[in-house]
């Protein structure tokens, strides 16, 4: 270790090592408030999760990442496609007795094997296949959107407080090293006050007009909903603390595709230490990155949000942390927090504040006004 640091000291003047050393210092800092990763102890079973919906992300993203979890593992399936059961059981090893459909959900409630459901399923299903998993006694992690509207979010934690069941939401980047550091750099003041944070998630819609994300009925938003939530989030995160108020702007080029559902959405916060952010989501554009600014310096994340290949750098150099399998991590960390009986760090009311949030987005697009953020739920 002394070798190697007097190496380094030929390559770098004392006061850049110091530099880093304090960078580690506080990567440090922040991983003492957070149980070790991954966690060292072996737990007598691994839980067994039932994704429900087996749609891109659950095919490409949760199935192959729970081959990877050391607390979970992929132990049933709910679809409505016949099909699909076959190259699931074949491809995963799940036995017949963990594949159900949408009619006979309720009966998972009868089979040990399945501790936690994952709902995958379009927005508008999420409150009712959330609420019907715990009325099965099952845990449940919920995709964002947690549901297409606050009543729903209600609904859907009241009915976890009822069975006695914890409800996480599929916040992965909670669980990534880069966004992990960045929090710390704003929440710590690392760089001083911060003064201005912008974050931008959105992709092209190119072709698949058809797919629900574009009906209203099932999705609820358009982009807001589905990429919106990242930037509402990174900017949350960095600053460490609700929005007093927000302001929003919507902008349609293709309004005979977007016809139900918002393209493209601009929105303002204002937080109470005196940090403004600006943020941006769209359907019809490629954006993805997070950028703070501080009285002494600033950090960014581009891009931002992927499940592989995050980049970041600040005022003084690199953020050169690892890659990780972020969905993995996610589904560990909820499953070990159900084990030893714990909260989640991300809850259905963090899940909540961002459906109330959404909702006032789209309140302040539609008259112009800037609409205070009160009584959120996180």
């Amino acid at each position: 270790m002394l070798h190697s640091a007097k190496n380094l000291l030929t390559h770098m003047s004392r006061r850049a090592f110091n530099q880093q050393i304090g960078k580690a210092a506080g990567m440090m800092a922040l991983s003492a408030s957070l149980p070790a990763w991954p966690y060292q102890e072996k737990p007598e079973k691994k839980l067994g999760v039932a994704l429900v919906g087996l749609g891109g992300y659950s095919t490409g993203q949760l199935a192959p990442a729970l081959q990877q979890t050391q607390y979970c593992k992929l132990a049933g399936i709910v679809t409505g496609t016949p099909a699909k059961e076959k190259i699931w059981s074949e491809q995963y090893g799940i036995p017949h007795k963990n594949i159900y459909n949408y009619e006979n959900f309720d009966t998972i409630a009868d089979n040990p094997a399945i501790d936690i459901v994952y709902v995958v399923l379009p927005n508008a299903m999420h409150a009712e296949y959330t609420i019907r998993a715990a009325q099965a006694g099952k845990h449940v992690i919920c995709e964002k959107p947690m549901a297409i509207s606050v009543q729903e979010c209600e609904e859907m934690m009241a009915a976890c407080r009822e069975a006695g069941v914890k409800l996480s939401m599929g916040y992965r980047l909670h669980f990534e090293p880069h966004n992990q550091e960045v929090m710390r750099l704003g929440q710590q003041k690392v760089f001083g006050n911060l003064t201005f944070v912008t974050c931008e998630a959105g992709y092209q819609i190119k072709d698949n007009w058809d797919q629900w994300r574009l009906k209203k009925a099932l999705a609820g938003t358009g982009a807001l909903g589905n990429m919106g939530v990242y930037a509402i989030q990174g900017a949350i995160n960095v600053v460490g603390e609700n929005p007093l108020y927000v302001t929003a702007q919507e902008f349609k080029t293709k309004p005979e595709k977007f016809k139900e559902v918002d393209e493209t959405v601009t929105l303002q916060f204002e937080f109470p230490g005196g940090t403004v952010a600006n943020l941006q989501t769209s359907h019809n554009a490629r954006m993805n990155r997070l950028y703070a600014a501080a009285d002494n310096g600033w950090f960014e994340l581009v891009p931002y949000s992927p499940y592989q290949g995050i980049q970041g750098k600040s005022s003084e150099g690199a953020l050169a942390l690892p890659q990780v399998n972020q969905q993995a991590l996610q589904m560990d960390d909820f499953a070990y927090y159900i084990l030893h009986d714990k909260p989640t760090r991300v809850p259905g009311e963090m899940g909540m504040r961002d459906v109330q949030i959404i909702e006032a987005v789209l309140q302040s697009a539609a008259t112009g006004k800037k609409v205070p953020l009160k009584n959120l739920a996180f």
